[in-house]
């Protein structure tokens, strides 16, 4: 009998992709073990970093679950099944791994996270959400998922099969600065999200119903949003050094060239341009039949605009929201550098000190903070333009 391989046709173009990039990571270095947190470390594969034979046992799952992704008729339930197991065990072993090469009593070794995991990881996780976009479950499902990812995460975390690993050990260590920082993080991003509103809304608005103010307007807001953001932020240190060194009252406010307060006007003004051109597009999508069906009826134009053409406009409004949200949310790291506190003091520590744990303590929860609030408002918009869509005639 011979054997034949199967043919191209059969194999997934995206299941190629997902498989070669895991064993790439099956083939590289799971962790790093690292004598004290600065040095460069020595990598550890999957097979020598597990005990016994667990190293083999794991990475002939990972390989399994690989290879039966590549077959293009795969169901797809079947799949994101698949995926999920993978990444639980790239968790597992980078549990394991850290728990068997750190030496009993030794405070000072760290064991990280090397490059064969994070490839392992972005592989399953890549798989999972090729299988959950041609699912194409709804609203209700992916609000599920969402939440059912988030509290697997929360319950890996405090379960403590990570406590050994390098960030949990620089997480343990500050603890209190953490959650200080990520409420700051939190300030940072909301506060400027809510006060882009409360000026870019009226100025959408003002724009839509003023044409000669477009243009102006638009422009101004453009060329804000090409500076670069880390000139922004040290362009605020001079200008609010001055205001609270000059003008009475201004520093008992808080106003201040180096913390909180410049950052929090740097992602103000990075935040106009999404909400005022959105507003903007937003009302002028309504349809011009719906604006006169509702001056028909006796309406005034406020309440055209209060009643009719604003609440038909929230989706795209909502959009700018998420444009804003993830943005700034990435952004408010470089608050860091001007003392405003957040995820970006980890940051910089980290590459002051040449500590890539400590950049991770920093840069992981942004990226998580991130993804959950651009999917679920991504969420939320889709959620309104059906209602839309199903109140328009």
């Amino acid at each position: 009998m011979r054997f034949a391989l199967p043919p191209l046709s059969a194999l997934s173009p995206t299941g190629l992709l997902f498989a070669a990039t895991g064993a790439i990571g099956l083939w590289l270095p799971l962790v790093q073990f690292k004598p004290n947190r600065i040095v460069a470390g020595q990598g550890v594969d999957l097979i020598a970093a597990l005990p016994g034979p667990a190293g083999w046992a794991v990475a002939l799952g990972m390989a399994a679950i690989l290879a039966l992704g590549l077959a293009a008729g795969r169901g797809l339930g079947l799949r994101l099944g698949l995926a999920v197991l993978g990444l639980g065990l790239s968790l597992f072993a980078l549990g394991l791994a850290a728990r068997g090469l750190m030496p009993e009593g030794n405070r000072m070794a760290r064991v990280s996270p090397a490059a064969g995991f994070w490839l392992q990881f972005l592989a399953f996780a890549l798989m999972a959400t090729d299988a959950l976009a041609r699912l194409r479950p709804g609203i209700r499902t992916r609000a599920a998922i969402l939440a059912g990812a988030v509290a697997a995460g929360t319950g890996v975390l405090a379960s403590g099969w990570l406590d050994r690993t390098s960030v949990m050990i620089e997480y343990a260590a500050r603890a209190e600065m953490f959650s200080r920082s990520l409420w700051q993080h939190l300030l940072l991003a909301f506060g400027s999200l809510g006060l882009a509103f409360i000026v870019g809304l009226p100025l959408g608005i003002a724009i839509f119903m003023a044409r000669p103010l477009r243009k102006p307007v638009l422009t101004l807001l453009n060329m804000l949003q090409t500076i670069p953001s880390l000139a922004l932020f040290g362009i605020m240190i001079p200008i609010f050094g001055w205001v609270a060194a000059h003008v009475p009252g201004a520093a008992d406010l808080g106003v201040a060239g180096i913390g909180p307060f410049p950052a929090l006007m740097a992602l103000f003004l990075y935040a106009l341009l999404p909400v005022v051109s959105n507003t903007w597009v937003g009302l002028s999508s309504v349809s011009p039949a719906v604006r006169d069906a509702a001056l028909g009826i006796g309406m005034t134009p406020a309440q055209v605009l209060r009643q009719v053409e604003l609440p038909l406009a929230l989706p795209v409004v909502l959009a700018a929201v998420r444009i804003v949200l993830v943005q700034n949310i990435g952004l408010a790291v470089i608050a860091g550098l001007i003392g405003g506190g957040g995820f970006g003091s980890f940051v910089f520590q980290g590459l002051n000190q040449t500590a890539m744990d400590l950049i991770l303590l920093g840069a992981l929860p942004t990226i998580f903070l991130a993804l959950v609030a651009g999917i679920g408002l991504d969420l939320v918009i889709e959620t309104l333009s059906r209602q839309k869509h199903r109140s328009t005639p």
